[in-house]
């Protein structure tokens, strides 16, 4: 890799730092404000360069579209198992490998779960499957969410209204969890985007 300014060895420091604090990259925004760039272009110059000397990818038209190098140099979307309570989910204590083509079938994703259970049968998603989540910090009603709750993360259909919040399995066996947003701790891990099952993609 080819030698960096003392200016972009600082914004990429920032950047892993802020991966590292967040479990999601920044914006162009947020990376703007950090270092009092006086323009967007200032923050996409950057970022190029740092792209150019191999210490990141960039994924055009998203909002936090920034992979730093480690990822990069991996084959495929990471595959998360099991989750370990109070650990980021893309943490390594949860990756179980990294599954080779499963990022150009969903280019958007930004990692692979694996399924527990069968509250989301209906849904056609069973235990074992993969599921190709694109991380995210919104979620629109009827989109199927991976959704961290009492520090349990879960898969199930958001509908919300007001601080109200319904996570609904598409399974008669399972219950509807009830949140309240005011009082309740709920952090979104992202949408799912694709599912794999053995045999192929669905």
């Amino acid at each position: 890799m080819e030698k960096l300014s003392r200016r972009q060895a600082e914004i990429l420091q920032w950047l892993h730092r802020y991966v590292q604090e967040n479990d999601v990259p920044p914006t162009r925004a947020e990376l703007m404000q950090a270092f009092a760039f006086q323009s967007p272009n200032a923050a996409e110059s950057h970022l190029r360069t740092l792209e150019r000397k191999g210490y990141l990818q960039l994924q055009r038209g998203r909002a936090r579209g920034i992979r730093l190098t480690e990822t990069v140099q991996q084959e495929g979307l990471p595959l998360v198992g099991r989750v370990a309570a109070g650990q980021p989910i893309l943490s390594e204590e949860n990756l179980e490998s990294y599954l080779p083509t499963a990022d150009r079938l969903f280019p958007e994703a930004d990692f692979l779960l694996r399924v527990r259970g069968m509250s989301m049968r209906d849904a056609g998603i069973l235990d074992g499957d993969l599921l190709a989540v694109q991380r995210c910090l919104e979620v629109h009603n009827g989109q199927i969410a991976v959704v961290r709750l009492d520090d349990e993360v879960t898969v199930k259909r958001w509908q919300q209204e007001g601080e109200r919040l319904w996570l609904l399995p598409e399974n008669p066996d399972f219950a509807p969890i009830e949140v309240d947003l005011g009082r309740q701790a709920l952090s979104v891990e992202g949408v799912v985007v694709g599912l794999i099952r053995r045999g192929g993609k669905l």
